[in-house]
């Protein structure tokens, strides 16, 4: 399975040259690059069919960390794979170091030199990230010079921010009472991680080198470098800030990251105070990276350009694409891609919310009784999720479980109702599902699907299939939906 996976990130570094997202490229490989296509579709079959075949954990931690590092060292000088994205971080940063406002001009407007590079569906919109990477992006074009520069250094950035992630997977692991060897399999060897966040270069790669390390501080006993638990609570918050200021999707980790802050048993008086400990850190690293970057809180106003592209791999604007169609039929012109998404984000705060109260009653029943004993939905779709198991006492191992556990399902949730999905979102919720989760399969093969919608150049294999796909995922949300009740109601 080593050679077989390395194989494949050869055979897609290869693809990477003949057809993918070069700065003079533009065109689609899929029209005039066949070849191109094919070793994408051998690649990518061999790196997925090879993590697949070891998903219940490698030999060893050892043996996770150097098969990953071995698939990943073709894709660290590869071409950028899967998305141009990589000339939209290059763009913004240069509009800052040029003394412009990413937040309030796009880069088109703003005149970057790499204009050509940059997907032209993001030339004319609002940087969505936060101001700490738009602060990195500067760095990495003052320091890079020019666009091979720029586009290397923020490989840096992105393979650093894996690396800090990578350390902290089997502490995370051991900390839940998970096989460390195969969370960091599950998460490093995942087709996603290396094609998206190693070739790709994207920014998720910095916010979960940031976000881990963060929770791990708060489930981990203190230890020499932070022999203070305050303190350990404290620099948790400003890690988990500085991640949501690189994305603000980070953000709904945060309540669960608070209950894990806690020491003790779960009172209100115990959450108020680590929780405020934990908040001290998180604002202040969000106060103190938008005064340093001197754009104040106009990147909040970016957030909603990530939504301008409308694909039916969002469950939510699959939905408002079938309806629309419908309506096209009947003559009645219905723009109902804007509703659905505001109720999926309507259904994702409600669930949001749920889920953080289901969890703290849990934490808070008493050491005699299981976890899932009271029979709450919430924790019955957990214990199906494998984040926590039927007769789970009371325990710290358990705690921590549930937990991170409940962040992960939260990172689902956001990824499954958010207006947009592309296959990279898939990594956030998978590096914390892989530290928790007894069962893997459920969210292990949604991520080896997405590992094939992306072609070379970052064309999206979505937009080929876009009334039959938005039909079949309106289709999968109505089962769903039908079948949950029954499939909650049935004993794990």
């Amino acid at each position: 399975m080593r050679w077989v996976g390395l194989a494949g990130a050869v055979l897609l570094a290869t693809a990477s040259f003949l057809g993918g997202a070069l700065p003079e490229r533009t065109t689609n490989p899929a029209v005039d690059g066949p070849l191109t296509v094919i070793l994408w579709l051998a690649g990518t079959t061999a790196m997925v069919g090879a993590w697949w075949a070891l998903r219940g954990g490698a030999p060893s931690v050892s043996w996770a960390y150097r098969t990953a590092g071995l698939w990943a060292l073709p894709l660290l000088v590869s071409a950028p794979l899967g998305s141009r994205d990589v000339y939209s971080y290059a763009c913004q940063g240069w509009v800052y170091a040029d003394g412009g406002d990413p937040y309030a001009i796009g880069v088109a407007a703003a005149g970057c030199p790499w204009l050509d590079a940059v997907a032209p569906v993001w030339r004319d919109t609002a940087a969505p990230y936060g101001p700490f990477f738009v602060l990195l992006g500067a760095l990495a074009v003052v320091l890079g010079g020019g666009l091979v520069g720029t586009v290397a250094l923020l490989r840096v950035l992105a393979v650093a921010g894996l690396l800090v992630a990578a350390l902290c997977l089997p502490g995370l692991a051991r900390a839940a009472g998970v096989p460390p060897r195969r969370a960091t399999w599950l998460v490093l060897a995942c087709p996603l991680v290396g094609v998206h966040l190693v070739a790709g270069a994207h920014n998720d790669a910095v916010m979960l080198g940031l976000l881990l390390p963060g929770l791990l501080l708060l489930v981990h006993p203190p230890g020499r470098l932070l022999p203070n638990r305050p303190g350990a609570v404290t620099v948790a918050g400003v890690l988990l800030g500085l991640a949501v200021s690189v994305k603000a999707t980070a953000v709904v980790v945060l309540p669960f990251a608070a209950l894990a802050a806690v020491r003790g048993r779960h009172t209100v008086a115990a959450l108020l105070r680590d929780g405020g400990l934990l908040a001290v850190g998180v604002v202040g690293a969000l106060v103190v990276t938008s005064l340093l970057s001197g754009l104040g809180l106009g990147w909040i106003g970016g957030l909603g350009s990530s939504g301008d592209t409308v694909q039916w791999t969002s469950p939510p604007t699959a939905v408002g694409m079938v309806v629309d169609y419908v309506g096209r039929l009947v003559g009645w012109p219905l723009g109902a891609v804007p509703v659905a998404r505001v109720v999926g984000l309507v259904v994702l705060a409600a669930f949001l919310v749920l889920l953080w109260c289901r969890t703290w009653s849990a934490l808070r029943t008493p050491a005699n009784r299981s976890l899932t004993s009271d029979g709450d939905w919430v924790m019955r779709l957990a214990s199906r999720a494998g984040v926590v198991r039927p007769a789970d006492p009371v325990t710290p191992t358990g705690e921590r479980r549930l937990i991170l556990g409940a962040a992960g399902m939260a990172l689902v949730a956001t990824v499954v109702l958010a207006p947009v999905f592309h296959p990279w979102y898939a990594t956030w919720p998978l590096a914390l599902l892989a530290v928790t989760a007894t069962r893997t399969a459920w969210f292990a093969l949604p991520c080896a699907a997405a590992s094939f919608l992306a072609l070379p150049d970052g064309s999206n294999v979505a937009r080929l299939v876009k009334a039959p796909g938005a039909v079949a995922m309106t289709l999968l949300v109505l089962a769903v939906v039908l079948r949950a009740p029954s499939w909650l109601r049935r004993p794990p």
